[in-house]
């Protein structure tokens, strides 16, 4: 199995491309958990790729800090949810959420720490964290991406 795939990404610009890359490899059922710190850029990846998923460069996309989930039907009829667990009590609280309901379409999840046992096996983690090097630009982040067997490959091909 292959490992992790580390990437640098100079600036927003190449965050969104990584999520229109991303974006035609999910499908109904899968998970994709985004981990780092405040400030790592898990929001902005979420916002591109629901972007790119929706085909509308130009859609509103919230963040659910707030409402801590929010629902976006997909072209084909599937339906996407972006959860950002951040102020969530505890995985308990997730059936509060739909997150069976939603496990049936795409679930994207910032701070998928608080899911617990809910954590999918068969999801891809994406850790975003700020590059620190000296000469890093203010917007430019590392990223990993782990799990997937057999389909991670096709983000970097």
């Amino acid at each position: 199995m292959p490992g992790p795939i580390a990437l640098t990404l100079p600036d927003l610009a190449a965050t969104g491309r990584l999520a229109a890359r991303l974006a035609p490899l999910l499908r109904p059922g899968d998970a994709l958990l985004l981990q780092g710190p405040l400030g790592a850029g898990k929001s902005a990846f979420a916002r591109a790729l629901l972007r790119a998923l929706t085909g509308d460069p130009g859609l509103e996309v919230p963040s659910p800090s707030f409402t801590l989930v929010q629902s976006y039907a997909l072209p084909d009829g599937t339906e996407a949810h972006h959860y950002d667990l951040y102020r969530l009590a505890g995985p308990g609280d997730l059936t509060e959420l739909g997150w069976d309901e939603a496990r049936r379409g795409i679930v994207i999840v910032e701070w998928p720490e608080r899911l617990g046992a809910e954590w999918p096996a068969d999801a891809l983690l994406l850790t975003l964290a700020p590059e620190l090097s000296p000469g890093a630009g203010e917007e430019e982040r590392r990223a990993i991406l782990s799990g997937w067997p057999g389909r991670l490959e096709q983000i970097t091909a």
